[in-house]
């Protein structure tokens, strides 16, 4: 194996993996928003370490959501976190794909505040899809891993809750 998988970059990542893989197993929202914010925070670590500053950006700015979250579904505190992505997008973003992280974390923000359902985890698939295009782009195992794993949960589920809705 290539010894770059073990660098603090990636161990990073891979702390990411296993937070996020651990939030999507709590039943509980408070514990799934815990993990969450831990998830970010390794996030933070990961792409500060791999030199890609917008990722570091959304990841603190959904650091921040996941904390705030626990507290309130407001949409102001929703429009004020979006407002927020898209001032780091205009001071940060050198190329088209350093805005992918950010718009990630918008949708991410605005199915967490203002949506439930079917519906919020449709919103944070396309999330997780633009997750996935970043963390390729930036050479990021666990990341991408993680979103993968992600999408597929989320799939797993949506596909669960729609059935559920179904007529007998």
């Amino acid at each position: 194996m290539d010894p770059s998988w073990y660098s603090a970059a990636q161990l990073f990542g891979y702390a990411a993996f296993a937070l996020g893989v651990s939030s999507f197993l709590q039943t509980d929202d408070r514990r799934f928003k815990l993990f969450m914010a831990g998830e970010c925070l390794a996030y933070v670590l990961h792409f500060h370490l791999l030199g890609n500053p917008t990722a570091v950006a959304s990841s603190l700015v959904s650091l921040t959501r996941s904390v705030l979250a626990l507290r309130t579904r407001s949409p102001w505190v929703a429009a004020v976190v979006v407002a927020v992505n898209i001032a780091l997008g205009l001071a940060l973003a050198k190329a088209p794909a350093d805005w992918l992280p950010l718009m990630a974390s918008c949708l991410g923000t605005l199915a967490l505040f203002l949506l439930q359902g079917i519906a919020m985890r449709l919103v944070m698939l396309c999330g997780t899809g633009l997750w996935i295009v970043n963390n390729v782009l930036a050479g990021s195992i666990g990341g991408t891993a993680l979103e993968v794993v992600v999408a597929g949960v989320n799939l797993v589920t949506i596909w669960r809750m729609w059935r559920r809705a179904q007529p007998a």
